[in-house]
């Protein structure tokens, strides 16, 4: 049993890196990231609303008058990890863009442990968590060098000024995901049913991005979203939805079953290792970039890395 709960951790990771992979499908089709962002949040806050009421789990919105405000923006860190995916995976690939994110979610629960913020018990500085942090850091820099090296003909290109930015952009992005964890147990500590936890930071996700979409249309920074194109995507291209409901609702289930350290150090496993196979192979219509010695370097430097904060 407990061997298939480690599957089931490692597996949740999976659905995070080929939910941003298929969002770009979604893209595509709609016309704006932004449009493509609101769509697939809306997708999987319908799903995690089916599932709470044949769950009979929605009883706990009632506790919510006792909720303090903060602890319901946990959804505010969805719309920007979702459309930074979709504007970095073209860019850098995937193996760079979910290293990124990565690197931004170890040191962003890093600082939480560390300076036990956002009610997390506080922990020690230890040598597994230093040499951890070097590694990870080592990993992404090593990734990053040899992204220009495995950049298929006609990736979009990119001055060193506006690299940094999506450098920075992926790291930010993948930091606030522990921050939004953390918030998020804050709620459910309060409602006791995490479904119903799920189900309001993603109906937040979903009202923020709509908002977001709206006031860059009308501002002419961005295009109308596009719906017929939608009829003649791939079916795969609905799949980010139903990935991104999967793994908040796994992360909710496994946590208290295995353990954080644990089941944080799998979906990062597994996050890592598909994003790696998508490039290698060039799934989901994304262009193909070789795993060269420098980039699997990188990888299992990341890996390890991960594995030494969250174990040691």
């Amino acid at each position: 049993m407990h061997t298939a709960l480690l599957a089931a951790a490692l597996l949740v990771g999976c659905l995070l890196a080929v939910q941003a992979s298929v969002n770009l499908q979604l893209n595509s089709a709609v016309g704006t990231p932004y449009g493509a962002s609101t769509i697939q949040l809306g997708v999987a806050t319908t799903l995690l609303v089916v599932l709470a009421v044949a769950a009979g789990a929605l009883g706990a919105l009632g506790k919510l008058p006792d909720v303090e405000w903060w602890q319901l923006l946990g959804g505010l860190a969805s719309p920007l990890y979702i459309t930074s995916g979709i504007l970095l995976f073209p860019r850098l690939g995937a193996l760079a863009a979910v290293g990124l994110f990565v690197t931004g979610q170890m040191f962003s629960s890093l600082a939480l442990d560390l300076f036990g913020l956002l009610g997390l018990k506080q922990k020690d500085l230890s040598v597994g968590i230093v040499l951890g942090a070097l590694a990870v850091l080592a990993g992404i820099v090593v990734i990053i060098r040899g992204m220009k090296a495995a950049a298929p003909p006609g990736a979009p290109k990119m001055s060193a000024a506006g690299r940094v930015g999506w450098l920075v952009l992926g790291i930010v992005a993948g930091g606030v995901l522990p921050v939004q964890g953390a918030v998020n147990a804050q709620l459910r500590a309060q409602l006791k049913e995490p479904i119903t936890v799920a189900v309001i930071s993603f109906a937040v996700a979903t009202l923020t991005i709509a908002i977001v979409l709206l006031v860059l249309y009308f501002t002419r920074k961005t295009p109308k979203p596009k719906i017929a194109p939608l009829k003649k995507m791939p079916w795969w291209g609905w799949l980010g939805g139903a990935c991104a409901a999967a793994y908040v609702t796994g992360t909710f289930l496994l946590i208290p079953t295995i353990g954080a350290a644990v089941t944080i150090a799998l979906t990062v496993t597994g996050q890592q290792l598909t994003s790696a196979l998508i490039d290698h192979k060039g799934l989901f219509k994304l262009p193909q970039r070789s795993l060269t010695k420098p980039r699997a370097l990188g990888l299992a430097l990341l890996i390890a890395g991960s594995l030494t904060i969250q174990l040691v």
